[in-house]
């Protein structure tokens, strides 16, 4: 591989890179019902969606039902590490909430409604 290949290939590495949203990357939920779970959130499509990749309880990590299913669909980039019109599924009471999400450094704040009923956390970011 000459210089000048080698020097495209770094140059489209990083641009892709630069691109990634900050939201990117694998979230630690807050304890709900006794478990927890790590989220990876990626893009899907022009969208945001996160997946849970990881379980958690008392006793440690467990392989949950749950690991692959998507927590997070349809959240929409606002800028300033704001997104909306998304939705977010709690497992533990099998409810879709209309949601949104909040990044500031490493920790992203979720929150959702159905009806007048409205549920907040707060999950950090493992890697």
């Amino acid at each position: 591989m000459n210089k000048l290949t080698l020097a495209i290939a770094f140059a489209v590495v990083g641009a892709g890179a630069a691109l990634a949203d900050p939201v990117e990357g694998v979230w630690k939920t807050q304890v709900d019902d006794g478990a927890y779970a790590h989220v990876a959130i990626a893009p899907c499509g022009a969208k945001i969606c996160g997946t849970i990749t990881r379980t958690f309880n008392s006793g440690g990590e467990y392989k949950s039902g749950n690991i692959g299913k998507k927590l997070v669909w349809d959240m929409q980039a606002n800028g300033k590490g704001h997104y909306a019109s998304g939705k977010i599924w709690q497992p533990s009471s099998d409810k879709v909430y209309r949601s949104k999400m909040a990044l500031s450094g490493d920790t992203l704040k979720v929150s959702g409604c159905i009806g007048p009923i409205c549920k907040k956390q707060s999950w950090n970011r493992v890697k």
